[in-house]
């Protein structure tokens, strides 16, 4: 769970709802107001939401990128979806890049991670780039997932907010903070948060089809992450004919813990894959 520091939007940031027959998507957007680079669609994870991007967003669109980051459907703000499986969830991802026009930059956060990994198995060609951001090969392993099969038993049956007390038992946060996470947290559809806590326990290693589409991939971490093992990250590297970007100050959500350390890691990627277009009036 990514826990941000502030809940004030920076300058440039805008909060808006994408309308779909599907159902709406919440987003926050920064848009580039120099020569444009291209289109980042910033995509959250398990218990997260759009904001564990907010204070990536700017600094993005400060080196030339419009970028996007949404609540996927039944997660915080978006309105629920009818299908929660993993395909569904990048369909999502894949329409919203498609609005964008032009091919764009797909970046997952943890289990965000797995529905980028499978929108580029499925759509190779709708995006330019694939980043990957403190997530690993398909499911977490055996220990990891021992709290979340507690987890996704309990959903349904537990009232959200019980099962967010129990997550934050002891620990001390500032009041807006607190209240926050818990809003964020009670408000996701039960049937999303179940799905999502599922497929981080059985959600297959798609590592060789997603090397086989050739995208250019870029892999990073907090140095102090601890969801998916560090070795399982470095091997989810190789496999994908890259290395891990090791974000120093940071643990598993560096787009809140250090976001000038990330992005010193990935722009230099992202540069080498776009292409700087002139000005535009905004």
């Amino acid at each position: 769970m990514s826990v941000p520091r502030s809940l004030d939007l920076p300058p440039g940031v805008e909060a808006h709802t994408v309308d779909r027959p599907d159902g709406d998507i919440a987003m926050l957007s920064a848009r580039t107001r120099d020569a444009r680079r291209g289109h980042i669609l910033l995509i959250p994870g398990w218990t997260g939401s759009k904001e564990d991007f907010t204070p990536l967003l700017p600094l993005l669109a400060n080196a030339g990128f419009d970028a996007d980051a949404y609540d996927q459907p039944g997660q915080y703000e978006s309105a629920p979806g009818a299908d929660y499986s993993l395909e569904s969830y990048a369909r999502t991802a894949l329409s919203l890049a498609s609005t964008a026009g032009g091919r764009s930059h797909l970046m997952g956060h943890s289990f965000g991670g797995l529905v980028a990994q499978q929108a580029a198995a499925l759509e190779p060609d709708s995006i330019a780039t694939l980043s990957l951001l403190c997530s690993g090969p398909g499911a977490l392993g055996d220990v990891a997932t021992r709290p979340l099969q507690r987890m996704a038993a309990a959903i349904g049956k537990v009232p959200l907010l019980q099962l967010h007390q129990l997550r934050e038992q002891g620990i001390k946060r500032p009041a807006q903070i607190t209240a926050f996470l818990a809003r964020r947290f009670t408000s996701n559809d039960p049937a999303s948060l179940k799905a999502m806590t599922q497929l981080l326990i059985d959600a297959p290693d798609i590592i060789a089809d997603v090397a086989a589409t050739r995208l250019p991939v870029w892999v990073g971490r907090g140095a102090d992450d601890d969801a998916w093992p560090h070795e399982v990250q470095d091997d989810m590297g190789q496999r994908l004919g890259t290395e891990v970007h090791v974000v120093q100050d940071s643990a598993h959500s560096p787009a809140v813990e250090n976001p000038v350390g990330l992005l010193d890691g990935w722009l230099p990627f992202l540069q080498a894959h776009s292409t700087l277009h002139g000005p535009e009036v905004h």
